[in-house]
């Protein structure tokens, strides 16, 4: 069978198969998350065992260290997968829920339901642990979904869907809800993205690269975030000691992620005060600075950014650095290099974090706090999907509710149009 054909034949069985899950009752739906999350716990063994296999031809094939870490299924990592399956199934089932409802002149009410998507084509890379995350995001909120991996945790990631379909069968709902395509030919990426009779809407998640080829390539509405260019803004008269923890734990926390702090501003008349410091604090955990002019005469640790610093994602222990006179200057910097992802203002000011909040186009605008809380866990969504950087159809972390969309329902008695 080619990989056209395996395709083709995936995407027919995930149809078929939603119309099943998009009316299963939410205790159904439970059960199978929390059926899978025990499946998990008791095949941890057999699950690192093909992990194992997966991240020792990575290290073959010279994948970074961030690159290796995102595909490892450490002992906290299934942890993590079991729990975050045990949250999703605790949280709300939004499928079927009104969201309005008003009654017109004649009598006629009108409202709104809330339904699933449909088929969800899923294109991600490197984290088997987001197979997990997609399935039970996609099964909550009534959905197919179809997932193709890289070819660096295939093995994982087939292992897991293995134990996906178990669990559904198991749960009496359709295993052909959630399948991993079980190819690495890069046809099949190819051939999903041409699926727009059957797939409904597809989500890449991985690097700028992955997702520029999705987004040129498909003929169905793609939900993408090209990078995170995420900056943080000491402002004027801010608690230097909470704004170096922030930034900090912005660049450090984990800086191969999405929401990692990438450039730092810092405002001219604090930057004497605070630069000296927060620099020591960063540099002494490995960090690379890379300064405007105005940074390096007052860091002189830094080495001078170039203008390719400033749109950069750089994924590591780099933060390009720069001092502005306003916060104005702060935002237009934002504007012109951000990606729309998160952006974190400290500040004492309430009119200057207002100003910030309504005045910064990005998906989460933080106020006095770590751009690594961008994420669905982190926001209560439970897990999530994705962060989604376009604002159709949904703008930041994409969790049960961003998977659902919305149809009209109107109740009479009898009436007609005049």
């Amino acid at each position: 069978m080619s990989a056209e054909q395996l395709v083709a034949r995936v995407c027919a069985q995930a149809r078929q198969a939603a119309r099943r899950v998009a009316v299963a009752p939410s205790d159904r739906k439970n059960a199978a998350l929390l059926l899978l999350a025990k499946l998990i716990e008791q095949n941890k063994a057999a699950l690192q065992a093909e992990n194992a296999i997966d991240v020792a031809a990575g290290r073959e094939a010279g994948l970074s260290a961030a690159m290796i870490d995102r595909l490892t299924l450490s002992d906290g990592v299934i942890a993590g997968m079991a729990q975050g399956l045990r949250e999703v199934a605790a949280l709300p089932d939004p499928v079927g829920e009104m969201t309005a409802m008003w009654r017109r002149p004649n009598g006629l009410q009108v409202g709104r339901q809330r339904i699933p998507l449909g088929v969800i084509g899923f294109i991600y890379e490197s984290r088997p642990n987001v197979t997990v995350d997609a399935a039970a995001l996609c099964l909550k909120s009534g959905n197919a979904v179809v997932l193709k991996g890289g070819k660096e945790a295939l093995r994982s990631n087939l292992a897991l869907g293995r134990l996906i379909a178990q669990a559904l069968e198991q749960s009496q709902l359709p295993a052909h809800a959630v399948q991993v395509i079980d190819t690495t030919d890069r046809a099949a990426t190819l051939a999903l993205l041409k699926q727009d009779e059957l797939i409904d809407v597809i989500i890449p998640r991985g690097g700028e690269s992955l997702i520029r080829f999705v987004a040129a390539e498909s003929r169905i509405p793609v939900l993408k975030h090209y990078k995170g260019v995420c900056h943080v803004f000491v402002d004027r008269g801010a608690d230097i000691a909470m704004a170096i923890d922030i930034c900090v734990n912005s660049k450090c926390h984990r800086p191969g992620v999405c929401n990692a702090m990438e450039t730092m501003l810092v405002h001219a008349d604090i930057a004497e005060s605070f630069l000296p410091r927060c620099a020591e604090a960063l540099i002494l955990r490995g960090v690379e600075l890379r300064g405007c002019p105005r940074t390096l005469a007052i860091a002189p640790q830094a080495k001078p950014a170039n203008d390719d610093d400033w749109p950069a994602e750089f994924l590591d222990l780099i933060l390009a650095v720069r001092v502005v006179d306003s916060l104005e200057e702060a935002m237009d910097h934002i504007a012109r290099y951000g990606s729309q992802h998160t952006e974190a203002i400290v500040t004492r000011d309430y009119a200057r974090a207002r100003r910030f909040i309504d005045g910064v186009d990005s998906s989460l605008v933080l106020v006095n706090a770590s751009t690594r809380f961008n994420d669905g866990g982190q926001l209560g969504l439970g897990a999530e999907i994705g962060i989604n950087t376009s604002k159709l159809h949904a703008f930041g972390p994409m969790g049960l509710t961003e998977l659902t969309t919305t149809k009209f329902v109107a109740l009479g008695n009898g009436q007609v149009r005049q």
